[in-house]
């Protein structure tokens, strides 16, 4: 089954100073937090806070494509949690047919956000992931610092970008 998500933030992990984005369940306050790349947040970043650039970006340049192809993003998923790695699958529709890309969840969150598709998480994941936690949406930037921060050394760093 899978549980629909969207982006609650990006953060900056306190420990390791790597980028987090947080993705929160649409039905509850369960978050869940996936650890990117640099270059991937910046990409998702740009995004959510509707930056432009003068050239197209990849993520820019893949949405391009699509449209050229007349190939529409149904859902982007976050499928499994396999030895500290998160994986994804972009689903595409062209002409009625069902296509799944791999992906990584980095690339596919950022797509997901230029073609303002749903984004899906697996709820196996959810139930693996050590780090998936109640948050309200009220929860603030600090709130949620501080809970990263509570985490202990084990389980930051624990998942791989």
């Amino acid at each position: 089954m899978e549980v629909e998500m969207k982006i609650r933030g990006l953060l900056v992990d306190p420990v390791t100073n790597s980028p987090i984005v947080v993705l929160k369940d649409v039905g509850s306050d369960t978050v869940l937090p996936i650890w990117v790349g640099v270059y991937e947040a910046n990409a998702i970043a740009m995004e959510i806070e509707k930056l432009s650039t003068a050239r197209p970006m990849t993520h820019d340049l893949i949405k391009n494509v699509l449209t050229g192809l007349e190939t529409g993003v149904h859902k982007v998923v976050v499928t499994e949690l396999k030895e500290d790695t998160f994986y994804a699958v972009i689903w595409l529709d062209r002409g009625g047919h069902a296509i799944s890309i791999d992906s990584r969840p980095s690339d596919a969150l950022a797509l997901a956000l230029r073609v303002d598709c749903p984004i899906f998480v697996d709820d196996e994941v959810l139930k693996n992931s050590k780090l998936t936690t109640n948050l309200s949406d009220k929860a603030t930037g600090e709130e949620l610092r501080k809970w990263l921060e509570g985490l202990n050394d084990d389980d930051l760093g624990r998942y791989k970008m």
